[in-house]
């Protein structure tokens, strides 16, 4: 499937993204390989993130994570 981000739209490259996720770029990588969130592929390979995308993801991660200190 091929995505055409609007020119709007904010891309992030996969340590931005793993960085809001707290996980490796390699995680994102697999995460886009397993359909759960997707890639767009620069002109010379790279992976980008539609900004959007993943701010809905991480909004839905955000509220069942606890609180460590509350355990």
């Amino acid at each position: 499937m091929v995505v055409r981000p609007d020119d709007s739209e904010t891309l992030l490259t996969p340590a931005e993204v793993a960085a809001l996720f707290r996980v490796d770029p390699k995680t994102v990588t697999r995460w886009a390989k397993a359909g759960k969130l997707t890639s767009i592929r620069t002109l010379g390979g790279h992976r980008r993130y539609l900004e959007s995308e993943v701010k809905q993801l991480l909004g839905g991660v955000i509220p069942q994570q606890r609180d460590r200190r509350q355990a």
